[in-house]
């Protein structure tokens, strides 16, 4: 009961002045987060319990849901064709990178899935940050894409991971088929039901809404594709991703929602889950040999990878954005976080390569948000010189 008590007050105060220090190291609260909860677990004021893990589970959950109202089907679906085959062509540089690199170093498959990860939730970090620049509004629709596949690859390489190459894995992926099939006749449906009658979707998220009726619909369309996800042993990021997307493809009256389930998230549940991360890794793996250099190296490969893969859209953005956009794809914290764990505990990856991608994750994020802040200041400076 004592070291329950502990555990609650150590993720209380954690949560409560994380965003004092990342005010004052000019950081997101992410990595201080993650920081924190590594070593106040190695001092002992926090530890495994299993509703922490359980709440911790929920905050990725909800993290990934979040990520996805970051997406607005219908303006993604109307992305210009030559600018989508780009998209495209940059994520097929992305995996190419990540093959070659795989097999020239002898790395293993498991890291042909985890080197081109994609993430958009620090993306938006930058835009509070940034405001809506030409190179972060390209970022957030071909890092919206880029997630999806992440994602997609996540549920194949967990169903992989559980029940190997055999027939649970065709199952798997005939039953990801059925359901994505499922969730596009589903779109469409409701896109000819929202069209016909406009009123239908003011009715179940009222513009004026004193009974909270927007926060309840969000939360029930989370945990009923949670639990299709669960019944049909798919990943359930996957699910929770597909339900953010729903908020703003089909409720576009309610622009001020994502926000509002942000700002609950990442106040109280997706904290927890960094936490939790955190508190997983061990500050004595730090001597363990060779680990700082392994996560430098996966740190300057997963970003450099980006930057090259970036200039495809250089007749777009030019030189500098084209770099800044390559930058900002270049802290998939949440999902590598999540994809090292998934890898470690199918035995994929070694202890070693799973605290290197963790050390990894936090100095991408350190780095990159470094380094983006420098170029962008070096290029306002050229604009007023100008």
């Amino acid at each position: 009961m004592h070291d329950n008590v502990v555990l609650i007050i150590t993720i209380s105060l954690i949560i409560i002045t994380t965003p004092f220090f990342a005010k004052l190291l000019k950081l997101p609260t992410t990595p201080i987060e993650i920081i924190f909860g590594s070593v106040l677990g190695y001092v002992g004021f926090l530890h495994t319990e299993h509703l922490f893990e359980i709440v911790a589970e929920l905050g990725f959950l909800y993290l990934m849901f979040i990520a996805g109202t970051e997406i607005n089907l219908k303006k993604v679906l109307k992305t210009p064709k030559e600018l989508m085959k780009k998209i495209v062509l940059y994520l097929i540089i992305l995996y190419a990178f990540s093959i070659l690199i795989s097999l020239y170093f002898n790395l293993g498959k498991i890291f042909m899935v985890l080197l081109p990860l994609i993430s958009v939730g620090l993306i938006a970090n930058l835009s509070k940050e940034y405001g809506k620049t030409p190179w972060l509004g390209l970022s957030m629709t071909a890092g919206g894409i880029g997630e999806v596949v992440s994602i997609g690859f996540l549920t194949l390489t967990s169903a992989a991971i559980e029940s190997g190459f055999g027939s649970g894995l065709i199952k798997t992926v005939l039953a990801l088929i059925l359901f994505l099939l499922f969730m596009f006749l589903l779109f469409r449906a409701m896109e000819l039901l929202f069209w016909w009658f406009p009123g239908v979707s003011t009715s179940l998220m009222p513009v004026d809404d004193n009974k909270e009726q927007d926060i309840r619909l969000s939360m029930g369309i989370f945990f009923l594709l949670v639990g299709a996800m669960l019944y049909l042993g798919l990943e359930l990021a996957f699910g929770a991703f597909l339900a953010g997307i729903f908020i703003p493809t089909f409720f576009e009256h309610k622009q001020e929602l994502p926000e509002k389930l942000a700002s609950y998230g990442f106040g109280f549940l997706i904290p927890i889950f960094f936490i939790y991360i955190g508190s997983s890794f061990d500050l004595a793996a730090l001597t363990m040999n060779g680990l700082i250099y392994k996560a430098l190296v996966i740190t300057v490969f997963m970003i450099i990878m980006r930057v090259v893969a970036s200039l495809v859209f250089i007749k777009e953005l030019g030189l500098i954005d084209s770099v800044l956009m390559g930058l900002s794809h270049s802290m998939p914290l949440t999902l590598l976080i999540a994809m090292a764990t998934l890898a470690y505990q199918g035995s994929s990856i070694d202890t070693l390569h799973y605290y290197a991608f963790i050390l990894a994750a936090l100095f991408q994020v350190i780095s990159v948000m470094i380094i983006i802040k420098l170029i962008n200041n070096f290029k306002l400076k050229g604009e007023v010189s100008v």
